[in-house]
């Protein structure tokens, strides 16, 4: 199946993006984000790197020097992308972002049940090029709210991209709640979130697991509530409970543990 709505999101994020840089000064493409040693710049190379492996395209050859932040394989991979155009101008990787784009789309749009249907491994296994590019919405518009922060441009914060996101996040949450935080066996923790995605959501623990449930069969334990920017930030570990709004109420204990392991990206 040709999963048209992936492929929408996708180009949605991807003009978002080449908007926003479009107008960036020398400055604000060496901003620095909340990624440790990125810049503005960086994290658009970074995007240009993947897009270049899921189009078949070569890596570079260039190796980055060892740093701090690399931690792994994917790191180094990631990292060389990055580093070979650190001593470019920001124009110039806008350029080959939006050229890039153009030929991602054009493949992506033409391609065939068979092309998303290939077995290839994803950030979270084994999975298809289909399951990859879900991923995939994420990543970018992960990375687009980077690059809005740094600069002090905040935006798309709603829409398909920001609600696909929120999603796949919230998926997490049992284990946040349950596993992580050690919630007791029936009960439970509302999640609200506020502003661009609003969601309610309600997770109880019921024969040692917990899952998402349309409505708790106890008082929930404890709420918390917070902004959709700030569940990206917490989920995506750029920032902790302590640097970020959230109100509490009910086990503020329970609250604690769960916002201390919000963390999904782990």
């Amino acid at each position: 199946m040709i999963p048209t709505d992936t492929i929408d999101k996708l180009e949605l994020c991807w003009r978002s993006i080449s908007t926003l840089c479009a107008a960036f000064t020398d400055a604000e493409w060496k901003a620095a984000t909340e990624l440790p040693g990125w810049t503005v710049q960086d994290n658009l190379s970074h995007l240009i790197g993947t897009e270049r492996m899921l189009q078949g395209l070569p890596a570079t050859e260039h190796r980055a020097p060892p740093s701090d932040h690399v931690r792994n394989p994917i790191g180094e991979i990631n990292e060389n992308e990055v580093d070979a155009r650190r001593g470019l101008p920001g124009a110039e990787v806008l350029r080959e972002w939006n050229d890039l784009v153009e030929l991602r789309l054009a493949t992506l749009r033409s391609a065939d049940d068979a092309y998303f249907a290939k077995e290839m491994m994803t950030p979270t296994g084994p999975g298809t090029l289909a399951d990859f590019l879900h991923i995939r919405v994420l990543d970018c518009w992960a990375h687009e709210q980077d690059v809005r922060r740094a600069v002090g441009r905040p935006g798309h914060l709603s829409g398909p991209a920001a609600e696909h996101t929120i999603d796949r996040l919230v998926r997490t949450i049992p284990i946040v709640v349950g596993k992580r935080a050690g919630t007791p066996e029936a009960g439970s923790v509302v999640i609200d979130i506020t502003g661009g995605v609003p969601r309610h959501l309600v997770c109880e623990v019921q024969g040692g697991r917990a899952a998402i449930v349309a409505a708790p069969t106890t008082t929930p334990l404890s709420t918390i509530t917070l902004d959709t920017e700030a569940f990206l930030l917490l989920a995506m570990g750029r920032r902790t409970a302590d640097q970020v709004t959230v109100a509490v109420s009910g086990d503020d204990d329970l609250a604690g543990r769960v916002l201390a392991n919000f963390n999904m990206m782990i």
